[in-house]
């Protein structure tokens, strides 16, 4: 059809094209002149010819000769060009009747008149009627000239008579005055200027039309043959070209127009005059001629109209007809995108929220989308118009459109459809949600009923009635039947929402359940009535009437019959009660660990619910905020500050979506029908929560960089597009508040779990998440240490950081700066590392949130190879020292709690046992070694260590931990109580043993353990020693292998580790514990006192802190400059409060 109806098109075109080149060849072939009035414009001005416009009785047109003198001094060429041309401007019919020549030699001689005669007939060069001769006047030449003529008659011989007139009256016989000019005696009105005016006038408009009929047929040519161009570019310039050229094609034919107009004009003047005798038949036929090229001119511009119009219209429609194929391929390309775009929106939520969440995306997109449906039915509607107008590609045209209505169409309905499943599942999700909620009040109701308040009559009667009322909640909240809610919402349900809806059915009916026994069980409560009193009936007669026995026989009797009847009732009742007793006790225990189960099962349900809420929220993030910064159509809305900044704003956010959404989520459900199990998914994947802390590592720059770009456009149209109340930092914000919450829910759960067999796993995860939660807080502050040259990772993992007022004294400083030293504590800032210990000086830096967290300006490192600690210093709890080769060096801490100071001397001490065990373990590969290669010496019963090494022998015996509870607590029996009235470990004869001390392997270089600590007021020449200890050989600590056993101190002391098992005199202690000290038994044990219980028993003498004793001493324990594997536990003198004030290097 399309193909048709442009063939169509193209005839009608070539037709008219024939039309307008008919048109145009018929103004270019008339009236074709060789010569043009311009071009010999000075020969004809000479006027020895002229074309009067007079007519011969026949019509013939006449061309006179005035009397010129100089005529035979005309060029010939001059003369056959002024000849040709007068020949040429009658008309085809009037100059083939011929010419009347009129020659006028009134005033010449014969001579010349033979001349001239004899010039024009031969070169005249057109027929010729009549030659008409005015001879000379005078008398002698016109005698003359009438005897030549007879004479020389032959040689006028020529194809038309000459006839020579004496008069002008003579020659009126020949032609009409009225056709003849005043010199001939004629009235015609003739003026040579005028006629060689219109003439050139008639002649440029005659040039005009054929310049333009050329023009227009050059034009036409080059339009009907021009091809359509196939894009909308080369056809819109195709246009406007064609449209330029018709302008200036139009504004040529209007100047020719008019010229001829003008011409005409001029020419009407002398036809307004025509009635008069004076006008002739040229000036008439000139108007003709004017007014026929004007006629022809007008014909022609009506056919280039009409040519142009159907090439206009024919390029207009080639033009839509590109549009609307480029849109059709924009609008279908963009629509075949949304069509698999939607077709990935499988997803029908497995949650309320989620369903929202997913509903509000479609609805977005949608939104979004809709923009580029509605252009698409726009340009179908464009289409359909193009139809109508009878647009020659009609078949090309209307299957896009139908293509166009169909995608459209199919989106609608698409859209339709899944928000029909979403708004099923949303439905399904509601009742779900309704009825965990009316599960969750249930369980609440049953937890919140004490079970003492239940034993009586009225508190069941109100507890029944609380429960009834609450069940008649259950039919429009709970869910009826299983298999009505799979049919009703099969359309949506997979495996994962079936299972869903399966076991929150499952928590209904057990819920139910639950509340059905205990409704039993609170009727029967309810129903239960005090026993009446029964009367008791007089005693027989025959009793009363009996003789009486002697009282004490009768008392005796009454007496040994109520023993009996107490003694045969007694246990009757006492089984009664004790059995009624164990139903109550077993029946509150059970409904006891059933509102326990029930409190757990509703934690679970708040660990998952929030997991869930908190992965989608992760999923919104990154979805609506963090891919949208790659989004090409959303990057004019990206402030410069935001480019390439994605990972500096979400950190690893995305890492931890996929650990939750992927790995955490699915193994938490797993363990919804054993709450109290949940421990175990905790520590398996303890590991993964490492990933939290990069997360708040990168938190400072992220809310940097949130404060400064926070006002950008970007932000606010993804948080309108989301429908989000709150702004992006809030959602930043989540996974801190997330890896905090964990900790609650297990504390809750482990609450509602102490009896079950997931309790130790659950304790053990909530010390893990703690710990994670205190390393993430370390790492926060360790990272804000500058000045620090080395790389802080060797110094090995961070184990406690804090503020701290610190005081210095140092052996070698100057006595004025030690002076200075005791007014003033410095504020500093400690990390204690396994390798090392940092003073710091925290820094407040200006700015808000984080911006305003402190720095840590580095001051100074001890290496933990040289620290050595004193517990306690006198006058304050909260104050211990840190000393450094060999109290060189001395630092008083006083820490804000006394808590605080004591986990920090835990910690210490923990790092310098580890040090000492890893030279205790060199010491005996290094003996180990010499044992293999040397023989070994025969003890003696001489040596003073001798004790010492057999108990040293036996524990390497054991291979086992001498700081473990274990490795002290052996198979054999433990030493038996000492006897009262023995002498007391305080006696001052009583030697004081040693016991080893053994930790973790570490990679510090040790020297040892220093001897005893000293007071920072104690003399210099004193050697730094306390004068109240002994000081002990190194070289006996080297010969007993490397050891140094703890001295006995009499007095109280501190329970550091916990001890439970051993034999039957080992006594129970937890950490904390305070106990005294009784005696000192063999292998490292000692026999202590609880004065809090009074119970006494063996403990492992490595469990146990030295507390103030009778000296007022405290313990001191550290890694020194002494020789390898050297140690002692001793006690020092207390320090005052006055201290020696900051020196240079710790100064900030």
């Amino acid at each position: 059809m399309t193909v048709s109806r442009l063939s169509l098109l193209c005839r009608d075109l070539w037709a008219l094209w024939l039309l307008l080149k008919a048109g145009a060849d018929e103004i270019m072939h008339q009236d074709i002149v060789p010569l043009c009035a311009a071009d010999i414009q000075d020969q004809l001005k000479k006027r020895f010819a002229y074309l009067s416009g007079g007519r011969g009785q026949d019509g013939s047109p006449v061309i006179t000769f005035p009397d010129y003198p100089a005529f035979s001094e005309i060029p010939d060429k001059e003369f056959q060009n002024v000849m040709t041309y007068l020949t040429s401007i009658p008309s085809l019919q009037d100059a083939g009747i011929g010419f009347i020549l009129v020659i006028d030699r009134r005033r010449d001689k014969w001579t010349s008149v033979k001349a001239s005669v004899l010039r024009i007939a031969a070169s005249f060069p057109a027929n010729l009627q009549l030659v008409l001769v005015l001879r000379p006047t005078g008398f002698f030449q016109r005698t003359l000239s009438d005897i030549a003529f007879k004479f020389n008659r032959d040689d006028f011989k020529m194809k038309v008579p000459v006839i020579m007139l004496s008069s002008v009256p003579d020659l009126h016989g020949y032609i009409d005055k009225s056709q003849l000019t005043e010199d001939l005696g004629g009235t015609l009105d003739y003026c040579h200027s005028r006629w060689l005016c219109q003439r050139t006038a008639i002649e440029s408009f005659a040039l005009m039309v054929k310049h333009t009929a050329q023009m227009l047929q050059s034009f036409g040519t080059e339009l009907a043959e021009t091809e359509l161009p196939n894009d909308v570019q080369s056809t819109s310039s195709v246009l406007c070209a064609h449209t330029e050229k018709k302008d200036k094609a139009k504004e040529d034919l209007r100047l020719a127009l008019k010229e001829g107009h003008s011409v005409l004009e001029s020419l009407g003047e002398l036809q307004a005059e025509g009635s008069e005798p004076g006008v002739n038949q040229d000036q008439l036929d000139n108007q003709a001629t004017v007014q026929r090229l004007l006629a022809q001119l007008n014909e022609t511009e009506a056919a280039f109209d009409e040519f142009w119009a159907k090439h206009q219209q024919k390029l207009e429609q080639c033009l839509q007809l590109r549009h609307f194929e480029q849109g059709f391929r924009e609008v279908k390309a963009i629509l075949d995108a949304v069509c698999q775009k939607i077709a990935t929106f499988t997803d029908i939520g497995n949650s309320l929220a989620h369903v929202e969440h997913l509903l509000r995306d479609l609805a977005s997109f949608e939104e979004k989308s809709g923009v580029s449906v509605e252009r698409a039915r726009a340009l179908s509607l464009d289409g359909e118009q193009l139809i109508e107008n009878k647009h020659y590609a009609i078949d090309s045209i209307r299957p896009k459109c139908q293509e166009l209505r169909h995608l459209c169409d199919q989106f609608s309905a698409e859209i339709v459809r899944r928000r029909g499943l979403l708004s099923k599942s949303l439905e399904l999700h509601r009742r779900l949600e309704t009825s965990l909620k009316w599960c969750d009040e249930g369980i609440y109701l049953l937890a919140s009923q004490p079970v003492d308040k239940c034993q009586s009559q009225d508190g069941a009667e109100a507890a029944l009635q609380e429960i009834e009322k609450f069940l008649e909640t259950s039919a429009e909240n709970k869910i009826q039947e299983l298999n009505t809610i799979y049919k009703e919402y099969e359309s949506i349900l997979n495996q994962d929402l079936m299972e869903h809806v399966r076991k929150v059915f499952q928590k209904q009916a057990s819920m139910e359940e639950v509340f059905h026994r205990r409704q039993a069980s609170l009727k029967k409560l309810a129903a239960r009535q005090t026993r009446p009193v029964q009367p008791v009936a007089p005693r027989p007669e025959a009793l009363s009437k009996s003789p009486c026995p002697s009282p004490g026989i009768r008392r005796g009797s009454e007496n040994s019959s109520s023993e009996g009847g107490a003694l045969r009732r007694g246990p009757y009742r006492r089984a009664k009660s004790e059995m009624s007793e164990s139903r109550q006790g077993r029946g509150s225990a059970g409904e006891e660990e059933e509102s326990l189960a029930i409190l757990r099962r509703h934690v679970m349900s708040e660990l998952l619910d929030t997991e869930r809420a908190y992965v989608e929220e992760l999923l919104c993030v990154l979805e609506g905020y963090a891919a949208e910064m790659d989004n090409p159509l959303m990057a004019h809305l990206l402030s410069t500050g935001l480019h390439n900044k994605k990972d500096v704003l979400f950190g690893n956010m995305e890492e931890i979506y996929h650990f939750h959404n992927r790995i955490f989520l699915r193994e938490l459900e797993n363990y919804i029908d054993c709450p109290e199990l949940v421990g175990r998914c905790f520590l398996e994947r303890m590991e993964d929560f490492q990933i939290y802390e990069k997360y708040c590592q990168n938190k400072p720059r992220s809310e940097s960089l949130w404060r400064q770009c926070s006002d950008c456009p970007f932000f606010q149209e993804c948080q309108r597009k989301l429908d989000h109340k709150l702004s992006l930092d809030s959602y930043l914000l989540k996974p801190v508040q997330r890896i905090t919450k964990y900790q609650l829910l297990l504390k809750e759960m482990l609450k509602y779990s102490k009896n079950c067999e997931g309790a130790e796993d659950l304790q053990e995860a909530l010390s893990s998440i703690l710990g994670i939660l205190k390393a993430v807080n370390d790492s926060m502050h360790l990272i804000a240490i500058t000045g620090y040259d080395g790389n802080l990772g060797d110094l090995g993992k961070l184990l406690m950081q804090g503020s701290f007022s610190v005081w210095t004294d140092h052996k070698r400083g100057h006595t004025k700066v030690k002076e200075l030293a005791r007014f003033k504590p410095m504020q500093r800032h400690l990390f204690l590392h396994e390798k090392a210990v940092l003073f710091c000086k925290k820094r407040e830096e200006n700015g808000e949130g984080y911006e305003k967290a402190p720095s840590y300006s580095y001051k100074q490192s001890l290496n933990m190879a040289a620290v050595g600690i004193t517990e306690n210093v006198k006058g304050d709890a909260k104050k211990f020292e840190i000393w450094y080769n060999a109290r060189e060096e001395v630092y008083i801490v006083q820490a804000p709690t006394p808590e605080i100071k004591a986990a920090w001397v835990n910690e210490i001490r923990k790092v310098l046992t580890s040090q000492l065990q890893a030279c205790r373990e060199a010491s005996q590969h290094r003996a180990l070694e010499q044992s293999q290669s040397l023989p070994l010496p025969a003890p003696t019963s001489t040596s003073p260590s001798r004790g010492n090494s057999r108990n040293l022998k036996k524990l390497e015996e054991r291979k086992t931990d001498p700081l473990s509870l274990e490795g002290y607590v052996s198979s054999a029996p433990l030493p038996k109580p000492p006897e009262k009235g023995k002498a007391s470990p305080t006696s001052p004869d009583k030697k004081a043993k040693r016991h080893e001390v053994k930790s973790d392997p570490t990679p510090f270089g040790l020297r040892g353990w220093s001897k005893t600590s000293h007071s920072l007021e104690a003399p210099e020449d004193d050697g730094g020693w306390s004068s109240a200890e002994e000081q002990v050989n190194s070289s006996d600590a080297e010969e007993d292998g490397g050891l140094g056993l703890k001295k006995l101190v009499p007095g109280k002391y501190t329970v550091v580790a916990d001890h439970e098992k051993g034999g039957p005199d080992a006594l129970v202690v937890r950490s904390g514990d305070v106990v005294e000290l009784v005696q000192q038994g063999d292998e490292g044990l000692w026999y202590v006192r609880d004065p809090t219980t009074g119970k006494e028993g063996w403990v492992p003498a490595s469990s146990l802190s030295v507390q103030l004793g009778p000296s007022g001493s405290a313990q001191c324990l550290s890694s020194s400059e002494s020789s390898p594997g050297s140690a002692v536990l001793s006690n020092s003198s207390s320090c005052s409060e006055g201290r020696p004030g900051p020196l240079s290097d710790l100064q900030g």
